[in-house]
């Protein structure tokens, strides 16, 4: 089996798969204090609650933007899974080639994404991934990389709301049932959500003016990404699970 590992501003999100199929989905805190052993066991406790053993697992892919983890990470899987990981950095075969001004700039997360897009899609495509940072980015028809915009999170966003006013509480980002708010936490919600909402049609419509595009796919993911695909018709496709599949598909095409 393969364990693919997303290793996010926020959360590490797992995904153990049988050859193409999914088996499950996991998240934990991406915490910088853990020690390999605790990255080790905390591993094998999440496999084992859906009845996949450490010695199921044989093949281990990572993607991350956290440099102060890996080694404590790595060190965890080598110890208890018995398996060196293959980890998306400079040189490894992806199916995709970057034409951005310095490519190494780009990170891994978000080519990960754009292998996944091109595979669904084809090229164009334009990749969004709602997470800690909202990011866009356009792959053109041959699998280049052309470019890519980043903005605020939506929870990044709120939480520099309600941090930097001292009369605003923390909230539950949803969509309210109205724009036209009544009271603080709905006003909050609708800024928010139809705010982010507003954001993603604009910026997709620039993407595609700019670059000629017209006709580019538009996928989504990130775990708020389901709330925004839901009202706007500039996304076509949502997809939870996207940054997984991609680093499944980079793990076959590197596969000795």
């Amino acid at each position: 089996m393969l364990l693919t590992i997303d290793v996010g501003n926020t959360n590490i999100t797992l995904g153990i798969f049988n050859n193409d199929k999914l088996l499950g989905t996991f998240r934990m805190t991406t915490k910088r204090s853990r020690t390999s052993d605790e990255y080790g066991f905390t591993i094998c406790g999440i496999l084992e609650h859906r009845d996949v053993g450490a010695k199921d697992v044989d093949a281990v892919i990572i993607a991350s933007v956290v440099p102060d983890i890996m080694h404590s990470l790595m060190n965890g899987i080598i110890k208890y899974l018995n398996v060196k990981p293959l980890v998306v950095s400079a040189g490894i075969k992806t199916g995709i080639r970057i034409v951005t001004e310095n490519p190494k700039e780009i990170g891994p997360d978000r080519i990960v994404d754009a292998v996944a897009g091109y595979e669904l899609f084809g090229g164009p495509v334009i990749v969004v991934d709602f997470g800690t940072a909202t990011t866009y980015d356009l792959i053109g028809p041959g699998g280049t990389f052309e470019a890519g915009i980043t903005a605020p999170g939506i929870e990044t966003a709120g939480r520099s709301l309600w941090g930097g006013a001292a009369m605003l509480p923390a909230i539950e980002i949803k969509k309210p049932s109205s724009i036209l708010a009544k009271e603080t936490i709905s006003s909050m919600q609708a800024g928010l959500v139809y705010g982010a909402i507003g954001q993603t049609e604009y910026i997709i419509r620039k993407i595609k003016e700019e670059s000629g595009y017209k006709n580019a796919a538009v996928v989504a993911t990130g775990g708020l990404g389901k709330i925004i695909a839901k009202e706007t018709d500039s996304i076509d496709e949502y997809r939870p699970d996207l940054t997984l599949d991609g680093l499944r598909l980079i793990y076959n095409k590197n596969r000795k």
